[in-house]
């Protein structure tokens, strides 16, 4: 079961050099998730990633989420799977991940954001909410549009996109249930001190976020 607060820090790799090294000096700084994504590398590849990151989160007691590959998810026994707009529909991952596994759906819209939780995502990836290096052909979302999806969805929302130590106030006025970050603390110096910092900043901004 993926619990909403686990989504609260919420870790998505890249696929730069020490990542295995980085994220875990980015566990120990606070996150509360992972979310491998890695869309460069053959399927082998990421699979044996994949069973490291399973162990290093084990470690630490904070869930692996599997992106795109439902078949790695299922084969480590992923604690959820994320998928995109551009995936396999929801209904056909469900058949495949099986009824129990949790699937976060990415987001754009308010039509979407209705949509996923209608087909019953266990919580919604709201972004680009700024632009990112990650994702340079990102759609940015508006405030608004995350205001309005939050007012009208009850499964947790988590923004990503763009989310650094500028941006970060920008979102919480709307009180998301998470918060992606992927450059800002695996690209810094330190991540384990970058991690904290938002560890920190989330748990002073947000009523009951921790």
């Amino acid at each position: 079961m993926l619990l909403p607060d686990s989504l609260r820090l919420y870790l998505v790799t890249d696929e730069q050099v020490n990542l295995f090294s980085r994220t875990e000096a980015a566990l120990r700084g606070g996150v509360t998730c992972v979310q491998l994504r890695m869309k460069q590398v053959s399927f082998e590849t990421f699979l044996q990633t994949a069973k490291r990151f399973k162990q290093l989160c084990k470690q630490f007691q904070v869930p692996l989420i599997i992106n795109d590959q439902v078949e790695i998810a299922k084969i480590i026994q992923a604690d959820a799977l994320h998928i995109g707009q551009t995936d396999l529909s929801f209904a056909a991952v469900r058949q495949w991940a099986g009824p129990t596994m949790p699937i976060g759906v990415s987001v754009h819209t308010v039509e979407q954001a209705l949509q996923a939780e209608k087909d019953g995502a266990a919580y919604l990836g709201v972004g680009a909410m700024f632009s990112t290096p990650s994702k340079v052909d990102a759609n940015l979302v508006s405030l608004k549009t995350l205001e309005k999806i939050k007012s009208l969805v009850r499964i947790p929302v988590v923004v990503i996109g763009g989310i650094n130590q500028k941006t970060l106030s920008k979102v919480m006025p709307y009180q998301p249930d998470g918060v992606a970050i992927i450059s800002a603390i695996l690209s810094s110096p330190d991540p384990e001190q970058e991690a904290r910092y938002f560890r920190t900043q989330l748990h002073f901004q947000v009523t009951g976020f921790m």
